[in-house]
């Protein structure tokens, strides 16, 4: 009876070594991709790409032609991210950065590259700062990380103010931006966060060029305005007939809740107090624990 043939393994990294060396080199490569909005060239090899990932079987599984074919034009994906891509798919490692892993995220996610987007989701989690987390939270709402999510939102409900003030927090879209509105655990009190939506609805409307309240609607119905104190509410009110952004139901139903006085009529998200809420003498009015 014959002995069953042994499977033996040299080591890892001279070939992890050997295949690096080919990234993004001309000599053998049988592709060449034009990528990101720099529409820099960088140089691959088929059998590799087809072999490691479905999207590119897909994408390449045409025949070239004779002579020199076309490139493949992949605009979307920065090439300092697709760079990383290739090396993963060459070597099965990849060095990831804090300036660019998100980029190197989504392009795991729309190419199908499950082990290298868990990669990348772990390194995002560990890396999580004020800076970043908007934009991360962005990315996870765009393409339904829900885990990720969570970490952002448990995040910027830790680091509320210091959050509000940045770049990436005026740039959130619509969607991202509501589950941090309906969070109760926020630190932040109410009338910080109205500034912090009117800030964000101008930023929006002057890159969509539509009314600052048509950019809020989706999203100020969150605004718990009936924690402000009186004087806050009238205060708003005239601002608003200045620069629309809060329809003016919503602000009559917040005088509602200070005219009735009766916790029993303000129960509901509209008068939660968050976790950042300032007392205010009112309050005690709604009747309800700080959750």
């Amino acid at each position: 009876m014959e002995t069953p043939g042994l499977v033996v393994h040299g080591e890892a990294e001279p070939f992890s070594t050997a295949l690096r060396s080919l990234i993004n080199n001309p000599l053998y490569s049988d592709v060449r991709f034009v990528v990101g909005q720099e529409r820099q060239e960088v140089f691959a090899h088929r059998c590799l790409l087809a072999c490691r990932c479905n999207f590119f079987q897909r994408l390449l599984s045409s025949e070239p032609g004779p002579g020199v074919p076309s490139p493949v034009v992949l605009s979307t994906v920065p090439a300092e991210a697709f760079l990383v891509v290739l090396e993963f798919l060459y070597t099965n490692s990849a060095k990831l950065q804090r300036h660019s892993v998100l980029e190197v995220l989504t392009a795991a996610v729309e190419y199908g590259l499950e082990e290298l987007r868990e990669l990348c989701l772990e390194f995002v989690v560990k890396a999580l700062d004020v800076e970043l987390v908007c934009e991360a939270l962005q990315v996870a709402v765009t393409f339904g990380l829900g885990h990720l999510q969570e970490r952002c939102v448990a995040f910027i409900e830790a680091h509320s103010q210091e959050t509000l003030r940045t770049r990436g927090f005026l740039e959130l879209s619509a969607p991202a931006l509501l589950p941090l509105l309906r969070s109760d655990k926020l630190c932040v009190d109410e009338a910080e966060l109205v500034l912090a939506a009117r800030s964000w609805a101008r930023v929006g409307a002057a890159v969509l060029e539509r009314p600052v309240a048509e950019v809020a609607a989706p999203v100020v119905r969150e605004l718990r305005l009936a924690l402000l104190a009186p004087a806050e509410l009238s205060a708003l009110e005239e601002q608003n007939r200045r620069e629309p952004l809060i329809p003016v139901e919503q602000i009559v139903e917040a005088w509602k809740c200070h005219a009735l006085r009766r916790g029993d009529a303000a129960r509901g998200t509209p008068c939660r107090r968050r976790r950042g809420t300032l007392p205010r003498e009112h309050h005690r009015f709604l009747d309800l624990p700080f959750k």
